[in-house]
């Protein structure tokens, strides 16, 4: 079943390692048939904690529509990726 969800993911501060996560990022997307419906680079910011030994991390926001199975395909790749800090999926749908 296809639904909208809100995707955040934070990636190391360095630009380059950002650019690499990203295009990994939306690979993923890609490969699992999600259909980013709204991208927003919310830039570097201060983390609350530590996070892999960073203090910084660069956030974006997306916002699309896949089917709910995918997600959680796509959450147990993010968790194995090197290139990806943090990540949350949220659907907005069910807060």
């Amino acid at each position: 079943m296809i639904q909208n969800y809100e995707f955040t993911v934070i990636f190391d501060a360095d630009e380059e390692k950002t650019k690499t996560g990203l295009e990994f990022v939306k690979s993923t997307f890609a490969r699992c048939n999600a259909e980013i419906t709204k991208e927003e680079d919310l830039g570097v910011r201060t983390l609350a904690y530590v996070i892999k030994k960073q203090e910084k991390g660069h956030y974006v926001y997306f916002e699309l529509k896949a089917d709910t199975a995918t997600i959680a395909e796509m959450s147990n790749v993010f968790q194995l990726s090197t290139l990806v800090l943090k990540f949350l999926f949220v659907n907005p749908e069910r807060k």
